[in-house]
């Protein structure tokens, strides 16, 4: 069969790291091509350059048609409205050469019907949900028409509903002869839909196979060089004393009447689908947003945070979910960001900061969460974005916090990373933190959590011990 993409032999090297080394790809019409890989193997790289963003150092890259590309983070601009950043560029014009706003929006609503996706053309992106978002960086890249998609991570903010969703857009591209690069994490998606499977590691081509001939542990010792014996490592016995007390605790207009304690030791999940505001109530906890009614005890003692300053002074951390734009510093250093929020702590005496302990502090976390980085000085925006989430983890762990909340940990991160991580979370649940961890992965939820709280619709649905929870139960709950 004639392959509608082939990659042959290319490299490429950014100052001091090889990213690509040799790699070549053949990719069918009419399939779903799966790319997996630790962060760091070389995928958003070798997509790049398929799709023209960059230029190889070496190697042959033949095309028949265009290649669109959904990025991993995405690239719209918030304040123009869906319409205006899907046609960006390709306006239909009056013939006075100005936009012609009424074909533009009548373009959309037919773009939008084509892919099932109840979105009006006028709504601007800033007002938008982050998984609303991405659907309409899908809705763009479909709007190319090319022979070739490249999807990488697209349902990193998506619920379930909207990943069924998706999937049937890809269903329909295949049957238009068009292929599909997709590039995930999340194993059990590459069975459910790719035909073939690449597997990149440490910017070689491991190996290529039908994906109905791979299994879920050959995949992984594929793309990590080892076995991974235990995903979801439980080292934590939650104590007796409650350690954070969550009362009544509300947010007009956003949600209501949530009530919840986390023991010392104990790793508290909250599920819920995208809009049942878990995230806003996490906000709420480390003083982010302003609570209207409620009580917070922080071992039994009531508190009022007012700012994260105060939830950091009582020894709490958030990891927020939107790492570029609530949590890196762009421009600045692995070294500066992982160590900004220990500059107050045991790294500082009589004023001054003890470097060398911090840096070696910084350096031991980065090697224990491989970090791929040439150094702790190079700019955390040249990292992977699986990279740069390993940063942020990293930033918090420097502090030892005793309550630790987690909105999506895990997101953007190789299945070797999350291992390593989740056993961090363990580790610091037995060493007697309270841990509070949002997920949209339910067997990170199930996996990971002493007992499960689910949200609905800014409330509470249910709660649920680690022996009770089961996934039906739980989107039972969540979408009743």
């Amino acid at each position: 069969m004639q392959y509608l993409l082939e990659v042959e032999g290319v490299r490429k090297a950014f100052p001091g790291v090889v990213a690509l080394d040799g790699v070549s790809l053949q990719v069918r019409p009419g399939t779903v091509h799966a790319l997996m890989g630790e962060n760091g193997a070389g995928k958003s790289t070798l997509m790049k350059i398929i799709a023209g963003l960059d230029r190889p150092d070496a190697g042959r890259v033949t095309l028949r048609g265009r290649a669109a590309m959904i990025h991993q983070e995405l690239h719209l601009m918030p304040p123009m409205t869906v319409a205006e950043n899907i046609w960006i560029g390709r306006e239909p014009l009056t013939r006075l050469g100005l936009i012609d706003h009424r074909a533009l929006d009548r373009r959309t609503v037919e773009l939008l019907a084509g892919l099932h996706l109840d979105i009006a053309p006028g709504e601007r992106i800033a007002e938008m949900t982050m998984a609303r978002r991405q659907m309409v960086e899908i809705a763009r890249a479909v709007s190319y028409a090319s022979d070739i998609l490249i999807m990488d991570e697209p349902t990193s903010t998506l619920s379930e509903p909207e990943v069924d969703q998706l999937f049937g857009i890809i269903a329909d591209l295949k049957a238009r002869g068009s292929a599909v690069i997709y590039i995930t994490h999340k194993i059990n998606e590459v069975f459910r839909i790719a035909d073939e499977v690449s597997v990149m590691r440490d910017g070689r081509m491991i190996g290529s196979a039908a994906a109905d001939s791979m299994d879920r542990d050959r995949l992984i010792a594929m793309m990590v060089g080892r076995e991974l014996t235990q995903l979801f490592p439980k080292d934590n016995t939650p104590a007796a004393r409650v350690a954070l007390s969550v009362s009544g605790l509300s947010s007009r207009g956003t949600f209501a009447d949530v009530s919840f304690d986390v023991r010392a030791g104990e790793i508290v999940g909250i599920a819920g689908l995208v809009g049942s505001r878990r995230t806003e109530v996490a906000e709420t906890l480390f003083g982010l947003r302003r609570a209207t009614a409620g009580e917070i005890r922080i071992d039994g003692v009531p508190v009022e945070i007012d700012s994260p300053a105060t939830a950091i002074t009582h020894g709490m951390a958030f990891l927020t979910e939107d790492r570029k734009l609530s949590g890196l510093f762009l421009p600045l250093s692995v070294q500066e960001n992982m160590e900004v929020t220990a500059l107050s702590g045991g790294f500082v005496h009589m004023g001054f900061v003890r470097q060398r302990q911090l840096m070696a502090a910084c350096g031991a976390l980065a090697a224990t969460l491989r970090v791929k980085t040439p150094d702790l000085f190079e700019p955390v925006q040249h990292l992977s974005g699986g990279n740069q989430q390993k940063v942020l983890v990293g930033r918090w762990l420097l502090t030892s916090p005793r309550i630790l909340i987690l909105d999506e940990p895990t997101r953007g991160i190789d299945v070797g990373a999350k291992a390593e991580i989740h056993r961090l979370i363990s580790g610091l649940a037995a060493g007697g933190a309270a841990v509070i961890m949002i997920s949209s992965e339910m067997p990170e939820i199930l996996g990971m959590s002493d007992r499960v709280m689910v949200m609905r619709e800014g409330r509470v649905a249910g709660m649920l011990d680690r022996c009770d929870a089961n996934q039906i139960d739980l989107m039972r709950l969540a979408a009743n």
